[in-house]
C-alpha cells in the first residue's frame, strides 16, 4: 500500500493525495451520512493525463478506484465501500469551462465544472445549459453525465444523456478514449458514448465532455395551481403544450402534505394559493421566440397570456380550482422554492424508505393509489411524502412507517422495496428514474432487471474492466 501512495504522490503531487482520516472523511461519506466507506487514499489529479496514469498504476495494481464529482448522488454511488484497498478519485481540480462556442451553442468543459458555474457562464451569451435540479451549486458534470440525471426540465430539453455531444473518457487501463466532438450525426458503429453515460464509472472515468447548450428563454410564465384531479392535470398539461407549441419547460406535482409540510416549516411565507388542495401543479413556460415574448395589448408576453387563457378555460370545466400566476421574478422564485424544498420537507418527520420511479403518465395515479392500498397492510399507520416530474412521469415517492425516527428495520425496507418495485413493473415503469443505481439499488436490479439485460451488462463490463477495478460493488448485483 505504501508503494500506491507513494506512486500517487509522485503522479498528482504530495498535497493532492489525502490519507488520513480526518482528511477522507467528507469524500468516505455520501451526501446523507449513512453510507461511511473507508478508502485507502484520495487523490485529486488536476488533468487527464493524471487520471489516465492513475488508472493505469490501479490497472498493474489491481488496485479499486471509486470516480466522485461533487458527492452529491442519492444512491451510494461515488461512496467507497469498506475495502480499504479502494482509493477515491476526485475530479474535483479539474473544472475549467475551456470553450463556449455561441454560434454552434455548444460549451466544452472537464468533469469537474459544478453546474451552476456552468449556467452562470453561458448565461452571459444568452444561452442556458437546461439541467436544473437543487443540487446545482455542489454537484459536477461529470457525476451528472455518470448517472444520466434529470430534473425538472427534462420535459422539453430531455434528460443529460440528450444534452451531451461527445465525452473524453479514460478507461480502467489507462487508455484514454476521445469521443470529443461536437457532431449531431455520427453515425460510426456502437454508441460508446452513450453506454460510458449512466454507467456511473464503471466502465471508466469521464474527463471531459462538448455540451449542447440552447437559448435562454427570452419571457417565461410561471403557475402555481390547485388542479381537481391527477386526469385532470394531465389534460391541462397536453393543453399547455399544444397551445404553446412544446414550450412548458416544467410540470411539477406537489400533494396537499408536500405543501402544508412545507408551510411548517417555512411559517414566514405565505402560500400562493389560498386553497391548495390533493393536486398542486408547478408549471413553466419559456419563451425562446420574440413571437411568444412580444408584450400583448395589456403590456405583458404573450407567453403569459397564453397561459391564463388555458387557465381561464380551465376554470370554467371545473379542472382547475384555484391559480397563483408569477408576476416577476421574485414571485417566480417563491413558487419555484416550495418545489425546491422537497428534501427539507420529505426528512422533517424522520427517516423515509425512498423511491424514484417513473411509469407511464397515464398509470402515475393507478401507482398512487395501488402503492396505497398494497403498503397499507405492510406499514400499519404508515405515512408517504411525494412530489412527481408529472410531466415526464417520474414520482418521488416516501414511505415512513411509525416510530420511524428510531431507525427502520432492513427487513420491513426489503419487503416494502419489493412491494412498491412489483408494482411499478407491472405498469411497464422503472424501479430508477433519474438517480441511478449505486448501491441502495442494487438489489432491486436482481430483482427486477431482465436476466438477459443483466447479462448483456456484465458482458461489457468483463470485457472494458476485466479485473472490476471501476468502481466495484456498484449497479450490477
Amino acid at each position: 500500500m505504501t508503494d500506491i501512495l507513494t506512486n500517487l504522490r509522485n503522479i498528482s503531487g504530495d498535497t493532492y493525495v489525502l490519507s488520513g482520516n480526518d482528511d477522507r472523511k467528507a469524500f468516505d461519506t455520501d451526501v446523507f451520512g449513512d453510507k461511511i466507506g473507508s478508502s485507502l487514499a484520495v487523490v485529486r489529479p488536476a488533468n487527464t493525463d493524471e487520471v489516465a496514469a492513475i488508472l493505469k498504476l490501479a490497472h498493474e495494481t489491481g488496485t479499486p478506484v471509486v470516480p466522485q464529482g461533487g458527492n452529491t448522488g442519492l444512491a451510494g454511488g461515488a461512496t467507497p465501500t469498506a475495502d480499504t484497498t479502494q482509493i477515491v478519485l476526485s475530479l474535483a481540480r479539474m473544472n475549467a469551462i475551456e470553450n463556449i462556442n455561441p454560434e454552434t451553442r455548444t460549451a466544452t468543459v472537464q468533469a469537474g465544472v459544478i453546474l451552476q458555474n456552468l449556467h452562470d457562464a453561458v448565461a452571459k451569451h444568452d444561452l442556458i445549459f437546461p439541467l436544473i435540479f437543487g443540487a446545482r451549486g455542489s454537484c459536477m458534470i461529470g457525476g451528472n453525465i455518470s448517472t444520466n440525471a434529470g430534473g425538472s426540465n427534462v420535459l422539453r430539453y430531455g434528460n443529460t444523456r440528450a444534452l451531451v455531444l461527445g465525452l473524453e473518457v479514460v478507461l480502467p487501463d489507462g487508455r484514454v478514449m476521445n469521443l470529443m466532438n461536437a457532431l449531431y450525426k455520427n453515425n460510426t458503429g456502437y454508441a460508446l458514448k452513450d453506454l460510458i453515460i449512466g454507467a456511473e464509472g464503471t466502465l471508466g472515468i469521464i474527463t471531459r465532455a462538448v455540451l449542447q447548450l440552447h437559448p435562454a428563454p427570452v419571457a417565461r410564465a410561471t403557475a402555481l395551481l390547485s388542479v381537481a384531479s391527477l386526469p385532470a392535470a394531465l389534460t391541462l398539461l397536453r393543453k399547455l403544450q399544444d397551445a404553446s407549441g412544446g414550450a412548458v419547460e416544467a410540470f411539477e406535482f406537489m400533494p396537499e402534505n408536500h405543501m402544508q409540510g412545507y408551510q411548517n416549516l417555512n411559517p414566514d411565507r405565505t402560500l400562493p394559493l389560498e386553497t391548495p388542495g390533493a393536486v398542486n401543479i408547478l408549471t413553466e413556460l419559456g419563451a425562446t421566440s420574440q413571437l411568444l415574448a412580444r408584450p400583448g395589448d395589456d403590456g405583458r408576453p404573450l407567453i403569459e397570456n397564453l397561459l391564463e387563457d388555458v387557465l381561464t378555460d380551465g376554470f370554467e370545466n371545473g379542472d382547475i380550482l384555484d391559480a397563483a400566476i408569477a408576476q416577476n421574478d421574485s414571485q417566480r422564485d417563491a413558487f419555484w422554492h416550495i418545489r425546491e424544498s422537497a428534501y427539507e420537507v420529505a426528512t422533517s418527520d424522520g427517516p423515509a424508505i425512498d423511491f424514484d420511479v417513473s411509469v407511464p403518465l397515464d398509470q402515475v395515479e393507478t401507482f398512487l393509489d395501488q402503492a396505497a392500498k398494497r403498503l397499507a397492510s405492510v406499514v400499519p399507520g404508515m405515512r408517504k411524502t411525494i412530489v412527481s416530474h408529472l410531466g415526464d412521469g417520474n414520482i418521488h415517492y416516501g414511505v415512513l412507517p411509525e416510530n420511524n425516527r428510531n431507525g427502520i428495520a432492513p427487513a420491513l425496507k426489503t419487503k416494502v422495496m419489493e412491494v412498491v418495485e412489483d408494482l411499478v413493473t407491472e405498469l411497464n415503469g422503472s424501479f430508477s428514474a433519474e438517480h441511478g443505481i449505486g448501491t441502495s439499488k442494487r438489489p432491486s436490479m436482481a430483482r427486477q432487471k431482465d436476466p438477459v439485460a443483466l447479462d448483456a451488462m456484465r458482458a461489457v463490463k468483463a470485457a472494458l474492466d476485466p479485473q472490476n477495478i471501476m468502481n466495484p460493488g456498484k449497479v450490477l448485483p
